[in-house]
């Protein structure tokens, strides 16, 4: 990012050149004057002239450029004296370097109690800096808060510093996310890889009751609804790795229960705690992915990480299906889950990496007041007037989520259209193997091919939003003058809301006048479509619009979908029975068209809500 991000510095901030450049052309040089007069404050008398040697050399400066520029006032802003270059031709670094590091009295070096502290004198010099556009199309990158010890902050090295996450190398980026994807993938598949096991393990444990069997599948997403609440503050608190391994190393564990479940009573309580521990890697995913993406990246990042929550759902029946019909049976749902999981958890924990920004700070303010005893220092993420103690900060993290979810109208009504999004999809996972076994003569088997359909369309939906998301927000950040907005991650949500009521409509009377079954399997196309864009867009907005609290508001998105998506399943059968298949799927339908136009309503009035938050996290 070191190349998209380049910095130039002057007491204006008017127009310097990118730091770290060693030439530049004529329409992107800057006036050294600017820089240079900045600097005789603090050169010794004796180098005057080498200051008037960089001011000669300014003179066919061409403000070309000048109105790519996008100036960002940051008090804190870290040039190292080691990355101020003045851009002029032949003017060699090293040979600046050397100019100004001897220009410095021994009165200034003996101010200097660090590395840190040197970095902190040379922002107060260049205090303010210009950040150029995004070769990605016009978002401004924002400046990362940096080190300035003469006012007690602790911060980043410099806007490079390789210990930011958002500076990791792509590999290493990439790395975590195809991690994070593949367990993120599989706790939803666990969540639904037991659906076509349910009349299976009824006659094993001999229950008749189809709500307490359903409940073996949707107790797991009452777990998804409890993690949340304690798993993402707890991170926010103590680091995402130590949370998300813990709230892994608890998922695989609880397999093996759910695996060697004596009755159904055991099953489901093992099923609970096996969803408590998959929650982990649900609720904070999108923190993680908050914390190693700008915003103009974030967009498909994003898409690799939410294609789990809804593919593996839906390949979980087909798997299951077949399993249960072998000889290896139900059981074995879950010891698949248990081989795949355990690998993925232990590379996670050895090449997995701390993420969370507050943390790594948190934690070299620890470090650099022993270094420096000095009890002085604070991080830069925390204001001069907090001063909490540890339970005040665990306390006001456990609630946070909770905050979110009833006092902030933006992640309160998403969650509600997002829910019922998440709920009507295991409804279906929990209902089509009873439609197409009674109404098409399925096997148990030939019903998880079915599945196959919803996954299909995911998979085209989860294409175009990776395509079409950072593109559409780069463009709309082009035509608001370079400012990035988070509902510009909206429209594109608006677009696939209107293929889910397309669904109920279809699948619905194909499945009641008992078409070809070949109608009634695409019918669910459009809502595999729908769905995922509508899921990843509002996913995305809701890091955007809380990167620092991004784990919490998922987190209270998370516990709203996760309920629903536990109950909602369970009013299938009795709606069908007194409804029918035709009105009792036109119910949902109508509900659907309903909540179509949210996203516009966010688009329209997220700013002004965000602006009119008033309670604090």
């Amino acid at each position: 990012m070191a190349d998209e991000e380049k910095h130039a510095a002057g007491p204006a901030a008017a127009n310097a050149p990118p730091a770290g450049m060693g030439t530049t052309t004529d329409s992107e040089r800057t006036p050294p004057t600017t820089a240079a007069s900045t600097l005789s404050g603090d050169v010794s008398h004796g180098n005057k002239k080498e200051v008037e040697e960089v001011q000669d050399a300014g003179a066919d400066y061409s403000d070309e450029d000048e109105d790519d520029i996008v100036e960002v006032e940051d008090p804190n802003a870290d040039i190292d004296l080691e990355d101020i270059e003045v851009a002029v031709p032949g003017y060699s670094l090293d040979r600046r370097l050397s100019k100004l590091q001897q220009a410095h009295d021994v009165e200034s070096l003996r101010r200097i109690e660090s590395r840190s502290s040197r970095r902190s004198r040379a922002s107060r010099i260049l205090s303010r800096v210009s950040t150029r556009r995004s070769k990605k199309g016009g978002i401004r990158i924002e400046p990362i808060p940096v080190t300035n010890l003469d006012e007690g902050i602790v911060g980043w090295e410099s806007q490079d510093d390789p210990e930011m996450p958002l500076n990791f190398p792509k590999w290493k980026k990439w790395l975590l996310v195809t991690m994070l994807a593949a367990i993120t993938l599989l706790t939803p598949f666990a969540s639904s890889i037991l659906s076509p096991g349910i009349a299976a393990l009824g006659r094993e444990f001999h229950n008749s009751d189809t709500i307490v069997g359903t409940m073996t599948v949707s107790i797991y997403l009452l777990g998804y609804v409890v993690g949340p609440l304690f798993l993402a503050p707890l991170s926010e608190i103590y680091g995402r790795k130590i949370v998300l391994g813990a709230a892994n190393a608890n998922f695989c564990v609880w397999q093996i229960g759910c695996a060697l479940a004596p009755n159904i009573a055991s099953l489901i309580v093992f099923r609970f705690f096996a969803g408590l521990g998959g929650a982990g890697c649900m609720t904070l995913g999108a923190g993680i992915v908050g914390d190693l993406f700008r915003p103009q990246e974030r967009g498909f990042a994003m898409g690799m990480w939410t294609l789990g929550p809804i593919i593996g759902p839906t390949i979980g029946p087909l798997i299951g299906g077949y399993l249960t019909e072998s000889k290896l049976g139900w059981r074995w749902d879950f010891w698949i889950v248990l081989i795949i999981a355990v690998p993925i958890t232990v590379a996670m924990e050895i090449f997995g990496s701390e993420t969370s920004h507050r943390l790594l700070i948190h934690r070299k303010v620890q470090r650099m007041k022993k270094e420096l005893n000095r009890d002085d220092l604070r991080s830069c993420y925390q204001s001069r007037a907090e001063t909490q103690t540890a339970f005040q900060i665990l306390m006001n993290g456990l609630t946070r989520p909770l905050k979110l979810l009833f006092l902030s109208p933006i992640v309160s009504l998403l969650s509600v259209y997002i829910a019922f999004t998440y709920g009507v999809l295991y409804l279906l996972f929990t209902t089509i193997p009873t439609v197409f076994m009674q109404q098409y003569g399925f096997s148990v088997g030939s019903t998880g091919l079915v599945y196959l359909s919803l996954g299909a369309a995911n998979l085209v939906g989860w294409v175009i939003m990776t395509l079409y998301s950072d593109r559409s927000v780069v463009r709309l950040a082009r035509a608001n003058d370079g400012k990035f907005e988070p509902e510009m991650r909206l429209p594109l949500s608006l677009f696939f809301g209107f293929f889910m009521p397309i669904t109920f409509f279809w699948y619905g009377w194909c499945a009641y006048y008992k078409t070809h079954w070949i109608w009634a399997v695409l019918a669910l196309a459009p809502y595999g479509l729908g769905c995922l864009g509508v899921f990843m867009a509002v996913a995305t907005y809701l890091v955007d619009s809380y990167p620092m609290y991004a784990a919490s508001a998922f987190a209270a998105n998370m516990v709203c979908r996760s309920l629903v998506g536990a109950l909602l399943p369970l009013a299938g059968p009795p709606m069908y029975r007194t409804l029918g298949l035709g009105w009792g799927n036109s119910l949902l339908g109508f509900i659907c068209v309903g909540l179509v136009p949210m996203p516009l309503f966010f688009y329209k009035f997220g700013a002004r809500l965000r602006k009119m938050q008033k309670f604090e996290l």
